[in-house]
């Protein structure tokens, strides 16, 4: 029992070691190794793709992976050439771009409603400004607001159901798209000045009851103070800022920064950088330019032949052709997504916001690192998420509702909107891109569990497989309705 007892007492010593204590016995461990006649190699090791190895450096493999898309692109695109010919033709895309052929009078009429869209923006600054200085009623302005801010995403649509044979494609894709960004920003426009009427009556109502408990000489010192709304020391701080407060900032100057600037979310403060960039600026424009013709050489030569040819095998409910046409589609479209992707949120949103000295540049994060779905919306479209985040999810979350309420108010905002992107220019109404959105919060919950049971990079590749596939099968079911519904049915 003895022996026994000191087996025991010794397994628990050494259980009980130190840090310090283990790192001693395994330095010994190796020098008694070293010594050995019979010249040891070999030691504990992982092989490099064991997840226990924490082996990160692939970057050769990463070369070959983008040597082996080059040299699949390349074979892509002459058969492409050889199947197509070259269809790429710079005149229709200066046609497409500037309109020419809108409408049967040359009149322009998505020109028109973008000029147009100016008019909902000034409006809502003279209901803020009345507000303000209390011409109209609280209630009453925040029901104008509301009516001004409907009208802005409506009269698109009610434009296109009378004159929709008017307008092109593209002509209407852009007013939409500049329509709901107008809508994004005038909510965050309303809201924010909201909140700060809100707080300017609140600092009031506590400062009323603050002098009735003061003495003459300090009652008359905040008189004395900026609007008597604020302390001194903070009506100085201020000042010595440059700090612009409500309700100065209602003016058509600050109204036009923030429409143009490249954010959805409104401040009396912008951050401003103090000098314009000029290498920074021409890489971004000549970013631009080049991303915009590149993309339309690849829409007109590689896109548009691969989604025609995908009509057939919907219309024959043939799942081989269908997943094969579906892979072909993949490749151009997953491409022209990146490139539209880096077009707008670096090289566009960065040119902007250098010619506005904006200085906050986050617009997007390392989404391609995203180990599941919540992750990537979070993270992909920063404004947008920004926008979410800060006018629809908090003040529900505030309101007493749970996380979960608000974050499936935020992807049924979002999955309306997405559709209206489509169905608006398309003129036909069939919630593919709503139900694909739907799906995100489901699938975003099967990613969770995916990276927590499999690990990350399992997570991650299911967060790629969504984009890859996802996108070109909601682009082959609208192309599909659409060419039923306008197009002669193909042989």
């Amino acid at each position: 029992m003895s022996s026994n007892g000191g087996d025991e007492n010794g397994l628990r010593y050494r259980r009980a070691l130190s840090v310090t204590k283990a790192e001693e016995i395994t330095e010994k461990e190796k020098k008694a190794r070293k010594l050995q006649l019979d010249k040891p190699i070999h030691k504990p090791r992982d092989s490099l793709f064991s997840w226990n190895s924490e082996f990160t450096n692939f970057t050769g493999l990463v070369n070959w992976g983008f040597l082996m898309l080059t040299i699949g692109g390349l074979r892509l695109c002459l058969e492409n050439f050889l199947k197509y010919g070259i269809r790429v033709n710079p005149f229709e895309w200066l046609i497409v771009l500037t309109g020419y052929h809108e409408g049967y009078t040359h009149q322009y009429p998505s020109l028109a409603l973008l000029i147009f869209s100016v008019v909902p923006a000034v409006l809502s600054l003279l209901i803020e400004k009345s507000m303000a200085v209390g011409i109209i009623a609280q209630k009453i302005g925040i029901s104008l607001q509301i009516i001004n801010i409907i009208t802005v995403i409506t009269l698109p649509v009610i434009v296109i159901f009378f004159k929709g044979s008017e307008f092109s494609f593209v002509g209407i894709t852009t007013v939409c798209m500049i329509y709901l960004i107008l809508f994004l920003k005038l909510w965050s426009y309303s809201q924010t000045n909201h909140w700060c009427r809100q707080g300017l009556k609140n600092k009031k109502n506590v400062n009323q009851l603050r002098r009735q408990s003061l003495s003459a000489p300090n009652w008359n010192e905040l008189l004395n103070a900026e609007h008597a709304e604020q302390p001194v020391e903070e009506v100085k701080d201020e000042v010595m800022a440059g700090l612009t407060k409500y309700p100065d900032n209602l003016n058509l100057k600050d109204l036009f920064y923030f429409l143009l600037a490249p954010t959805l979310c409104y401040e009396l403060n912008f951050p401003r950088t103090t000098r314009i960039r000029k290498r920074f600026l021409i890489k971004r424009l000549i970013e631009v330019m080049f991303g915009v013709n590149l993309m339309l050489a690849l829409f007109q030569q590689w896109m548009i032949p691969s989604v025609k040819n995908s009509v057939f095998s919907f219309s024959q409910m043939s799942f081989v052709a269908m997943a094969e046409r579906l892979l072909k589609l993949a490749v151009p479209n997953h491409l022209i997504w990146l490139c539209c992707f880096y077009l707008s949120f670096h090289s566009f949103l960065n040119l902007m916001g250098e010619l506005l000295h904006f200085a906050d540049r986050k617009f997007y994060g390392d989404w391609w690192n995203a180990n599941n779905i919540q992750a990537f919306w979070s993270s992909w479209n920063i404004p947008v998420h920004m926008w979410a985040l800060r006018h629809v999810y908090i003040p529900i979350t505030d309101m007493g509702y749970s996380k979960t309420h608000a974050s499936i108010v935020v992807f049924v905002i979002s999955a309306l909107f997405h559709e209206y992107l489509v169905s608006v220019p398309l003129q036909m109404f069939r919630l593919w891109a709503f139900l694909g959105m739907m799906a995100q919060p489901p699938l975003s919950v099967i990613s969770r569990v995916a990276e927590l049971r499999l690990g990350p990079r399992w997570g991650n590749l299911l967060v790629w497989s969504s984009l890859i596939i996802g996108q070109p099968l909601a682009i082959m079911m609208y192309y599909h309705d659409y060419a039923i519904a306008h197009m002669a049915p193909q042989p």
